[in-house]
């Protein structure tokens, strides 16, 4: 995982690493029914991705700036 610029938001960014490993994963599928056409799937991954990058939002909005861009730079995002 990442090692946060301060100790104390480290809880924060492992959160936030593990909701866009969620995300990352159920976009990957989500992109797979696209291709084959799979409207129902695509649908419902794409309601679950929306919730999931809301739900990592939520949680980057808490930490300071530079952690953010810490994870937006990382391998993670």
């Amino acid at each position: 995982m990442l090692t946060s610029i301060n100790k104390k938001h480290q809880k924060q960014v492992d959160k936030a690493l593990r909701k866009l490993a969620r995300y990352n994963s159920y976009n990957n599928l989500r992109d797979i029914a696209d291709g084959e056409g799979d409207d129902k799937t695509y649908k419902q991954l794409n309601k679950l991705c929306e919730q999931l990058f809301d739900e990592y939002l939520e949680i980057v909005s808490e930490l300071p700036s530079r952690e953010v861009k810490q994870i937006e730079t990382s391998k993670y995002y």
